[in-house]
């Protein structure tokens, strides 16, 4: 009983599809860069014509927080996300007009929100999306897009940026707290969803 609660623990956060040739890809704000440069990968694969990274920075802290891997390769002056992964985006080959720009998003909510009002200006009927986020944060990433785009099949593509993942979350105390924090806020921010429809 106590491993197949694990399993579905395991098996509800952690999402990892294959991608499939999509309308675009998105990348929720981070200080990150693993997620950009997946994002690259995919673009240069020919597997989407835009990316769209998202976000201001975070709510809690009030500024751009930083680079938080590979600070000697990705050391501009960035004043949000969006700058931070876009140039994350460039240096990987990705070209500036195939890059759209989300940069008012201060939680992972509104970068679905504004995500979802930038392909509406743009004009763009999105039938198929890569997500590419954060590994742990696959489940949450993945809600809030549904839920602004839920006519769109997703393709979500996860990157582990600090050594969290499917096999190993249980056997550290980190990785503990940090996926039942996750249930915990998917928990309180659905219910507060549900109970504004």
């Amino acid at each position: 009983m106590y491993e197949e609660f694990l399993k579905q623990t395991e098996d509800f956060i952690f999402i990892d599809d294959k991608p499939e040739k999509a309308d675009v890809i998105f990348v929720p704000g981070n200080g990150y860069p693993q997620m950009a440069e997946k994002a690259a990968e995919l673009y240069r694969q020919g597997l989407a014509p835009r990316v769209l990274p998202s976000g201001r920075y975070s709510v809690t802290v009030g500024k751009f927080a930083g680079v938080l891997d590979r600070k000697e390769y990705y050391n501009g002056d960035y004043e949000t996300e969006w700058d931070f992964l876009k140039d994350v985006l460039i240096k990987n080959g990705v070209p500036e007009k195939a890059i759209l720009r989300e940069d008012r998003a201060t939680f992972t909510y509104e970068n679905a929100i504004y995500s979802r009002q930038v392909t509406d200006r743009e004009h763009l009927d999105i039938k198929k999306a890569i997500l590419c986020c954060k590994s742990c944060h696959a489940r949450r990433a993945l809600m809030y897009y549904k839920l602004l785009y839920p006519d769109t099949e997703f393709f979500v593509i996860p990157c582990c940026v600090d050594s969290i993942n499917k096999d190993n979350w249980s056997e550290t105390n980190e990785g503990i707290d940090e996926v039942m924090g996750e249930i915990t806020r998917i928990i309180k921010q659905f219910s507060l969803m549900l109970k504004k429809k």
